[in-house]
């Protein structure tokens, strides 16, 4: 009875959806569906992963934790990856608390089945190479906007990201959960909220928040949003060659 709920679910994982033919099929046979509650905890940093996960609907966070318990978000994984691919290239060792951001649907494959896949097919060699460098690549951005942009456009950032994921739908977070992902006082969280419902970007009651004008919040985050977003638009079709052939960059550093 499984199977057919894996099935009705793969079009919604951009990564699975990205597998060749003959790699899907033999995935997919090894494929379970999982749906965890709200904040829960998949794997704790220094964890030993046994799946890697697929969200179908839900968003997985992936935490930095420091000896004193305090965490911070630094970055979050949707429909579009997955969580567990290093450990099927190279170690089972989690380096991050990765907890469910947004409750759904979401599947899991064996790491030891992943990892044999991983070295026999170069394929999917290439794509989960490119995805881990572009979750990479969202890491370093959450690194410069946790440090340098304020409370309320790193808000706006976040909210933006979920709300793609969630496709239109309400949001439920109380500030105490937001202020755990962002690493921020509760203090702070509460007037960054108040200030976008005051704009009329969001409505925010009881633990429930929707967006209300996504232009606007657009406007109001900072770069860190439309940079992310271009990049894990984009990395389906990775680089012909990892050495390009222009230095130029989006920054000049003269």
């Amino acid at each position: 009875m499984k199977k057919p709920q894996v099935e009705k679910l793969v079009h919604k994982n951009q990564l699975i959806g990205a597998f060749e033919p003959a790699v899907h099929r033999k995935i997919m046979q090894h494929m379970q569906p999982v749906h965890l509650k709200l904040g829960a905890v998949v794997c704790e940093a220094g964890g030993l992963l046994e799946h890697a996960y697929f969200p179908q609907g839900c968003v997985l966070s992936l935490l930095t934790v420091l000896d004193n318990g305090s965490e911070i978000e630094c970055a979050n994984i949707g429909r579009e990856g997955a969580f567990g691919l290093f450990s099927a290239m190279y170690s089972r060792v989690s380096f991050n608390r990765c907890m469910v951001q947004l409750e759904g649907p979401m599947l899991r494959c064996e790491i030891q089945y992943l990892q044999s896949v991983f070295h026999s097919s170069a394929h999917i060699q290439d794509l989960f190479v490119s995805y881990s460098e572009t979750l990479l690549s969202q890491v370093m951005q959450t690194v410069a906007c946790n440090s340098l942009h304020t409370v309320e456009e790193r808000m706006c950032r976040w909210l933006l990201m979920m709300h793609d994921r969630a496709e239109g739908e309400m949001l439920t977070y109380t500030h105490e959960f937001l202020s755990r992902i962002m690493g921020a006082n509760r203090t702070s969280v509460t007037l960054a909220a108040q200030s976008l419902q005051n704009q009329g970007l969001i409505s925010y009651r009881r633990g429930l928040m929707q967006v209300l004008d996504r232009a606007g919040l657009e406007r109001s985050s900072c770069e860190c949003y439309a940079v992310v977003k271009a990049r894990f638009d984009a990395f389906l079709t990775p680089p012909a060659s990892a050495v390009q052939e222009t230095k130029a960059g989006r920054t000049d550093t003269r």
